[in-house]
């Protein structure tokens, strides 16, 4: 699965033809990062414009909570039956509750790990996930390197998965996804990509064309390798 960057749109004037685009390429999810300025240092997407997004486009949304204390800003979202809504393991002292906040409004809850954070904060919260995002950088900003540590952290999880006998938890990527990691985090489990600059909205190629590298680059994954 594929989940394209609003972060990354850079021309907001356009940003209803891109959606478009992206609608027309089968494009799976649509990643919205909120930031609250005190979780990450920065600002992004809002209530009003995460609502607005539901307006202009059909793709569900991925949403990406980096804020502090997110159970209690559930509701400012309204939250959609199918979403994807991730919350920081680091951001709240209550995951569960979060989590479960989520699941009540039909969406899918995701755990999210920064870079240095351990996968055993994720043991005793495995059966209330439908997924974990891995981020392969440190929030808060587009266009950083990858942590190279990482990689082994995404086989580890899905090792981890598997002995406790949930193979069908989701992976999800966050961090320069680029044509040339990408195939190296299909191959170490993940199954969803956010993708930004570094491919889908690249300056080599448009947007049709950026999907369809992507794509085969996650199906060939191993020749690219």
């Amino acid at each position: 699965m594929i989940s394209p960057s609003v972060m990354c749109i850079s021309e907001w004037q356009g940003a209803k033809e891109i959606l478009c685009e992206l609608e027309k390429n089968h494009t799976d999810l649509l990643h919205t990062d909120v930031m609250d300025g005190a979780f990450v240092p920065n600002l992004m997407l809002g209530t009003e414009s995460i609502k607005h997004l539901r307006k202009i486009t059909s793709i569900p949304l991925d949403i990406h909570m980096m804020v502090e204390h997110p159970e209690d800003k559930l509701s400012w979202f309204d939250i959609q039956p199918g979403e994807y809504v991730s919350v920081h393991v680091e951001s709240t002292r209550h995951l569960q509750k979060a989590l479960a906040g989520i699941r009540e409004y039909g969406a899918h809850p995701m755990a999210a790990l920064n870079p240095a954070t351990p996968l055993c904060s994720l043991e005793d919260v495995l059966e209330d996930v439908d997924g974990v995002v891995v981020m392969t950088v440190n929030p808060g900003f587009a266009g950083q390197k990858l942590v190279p540590q990482t990689l082994d952290k995404i086989s580890r999880l899905r090792k981890m998965l598997a002995d406790a006998g949930m193979k069908d938890k989701l992976i999800e990527v966050d961090g320069n996804v680029s044509f040339v990691n990408a195939p190296k985090m299909r191959r170490a489990g993940a199954d969803i990509f956010v993708c930004g600059t570094s491919s889908v909205f690249g300056r080599e190629g448009t947007i049709q064309e950026n999907i369809a590298h992507f794509r085969e680059a996650l199906q060939n994954f191993e020749a690219y390798c």
